[in-house]
């Protein structure tokens, strides 16, 4: 799979913002890293979604928090992501799905894998009554790098990664957390995708003769990640459209799946960017 296009920096830490973080990272910038130290990061084909009720057995070797944390970071690294999840605040909604809806989000999960950073170094552990956080840096840049907090309560008679607020939240939604936060961050991306198109047209124009290109051209220039002309990454069917001689441009966007990968439909030309729930059809014109 092709490194998700929105994503030019990868985190370091687990945050709080699970709907940024644990599933999406898209909050914190780092420099992506190897495998864990001691960890085999697994290659090839993605790991097939393990059967319903599958115990969590890394959950059995978390007893501190920086054991959560490092048992976190091995599951995740081995693709063992309901094991994984089973240490976050994200165990209500990933228990709760079907094995299609976790085969739906799989692709989420192996981007969640590949940006995860690994060769850490726990610095400190910090506990305050109900709550924790575990410090870590990684290790191949440990002498110039801050590092970075990992916050866990206490839940269940167990340390588990996240926070009070996003605890509470993921128990009344369930499954339906992932696939909201899923959705926003596909918006998210995506707006900033249009927004790279619209800067990648000025920049080929100025190397065309002030005629623009489509979305092939611009990757074929270097200009756009190629997972553009594709949906994996994002959700969403991303096009270009060139007005005669290639004198304009307008870019369009709208969900692969609606109500499921995004309901926003996205429109960007020259005059600027319009966004609507338009029931995953395609915006016209420009107007806002």
């Amino acid at each position: 799979m092709n490194r998700p296009p929105a994503h030019a920096a990868q985190p370091l830490a687990l945050s709080a913002r699970l709907a940024a973080c644990l599933l999406f990272f898209v909050a914190v910038s780092a420099p992506a890293a190897a495998a864990p130290q001691g960890f085999a990061q697994q290659k090839g084909p993605p790991a097939k979604a393990p059967a319903q009720g599958r115990p969590a057995a890394a959950a059995a070797l978390a007893a501190t928090p920086t054991e959560t944390v490092r048992a976190m970071y091995k599951a995740l690294a081995e693709r063992r992501f309901r094991e994984a999840f089973a240490l976050s605040v994200l165990h209500a909604a990933v228990e709760s799905l079907s094995a299609e809806e976790f085969a739906e989000l799989q692709p989420d999960f192996e981007r969640l894998a590949a940006a995860t950073p690994a060769n850490v170094e726990v610095t400190g552990e910090v506990l305050n009554g109900e709550v924790a956080s575990v410090f870590i840096k990684p290790i191949d840049r440990a002498a110039e790098a801050q590092a970075e907090e990992v916050k866990l309560l206490r839940a269940g008679g167990r340390w588990v990664i996240g926070e009070r607020g996003d605890y509470e939240v993921v128990g009344k939604e369930g499954k339906d957390f992932l696939f909201r936060a899923r959705i926003e961050t596909h918006h998210a991306e995506v707006e900033e995708m249009l927004k790279r198109i619209s800067a990648a047209e000025f920049v080929y124009a100025s190397q065309h003769g002030g005629a623009y290109g489509d979305l092939v051209a611009l990757v074929g220039a270097g200009l756009v990640p190629q997972d553009l002309l594709g949906t994996e990454s994002t959700g969403y069917r991303i096009m270009v459209t060139l007005g005669k001689g290639g004198k304009s441009w307008a870019a369009g966007a709208e969900p692969v799946r609606y109500g499921r990968t995004g309901r926003l439909s996205f429109r960007m030309d020259q005059s600027g960017l319009s966004k609507k729930d338009a029931g995953g059809k395609p915006l016209k014109g420009s107007s806002k």
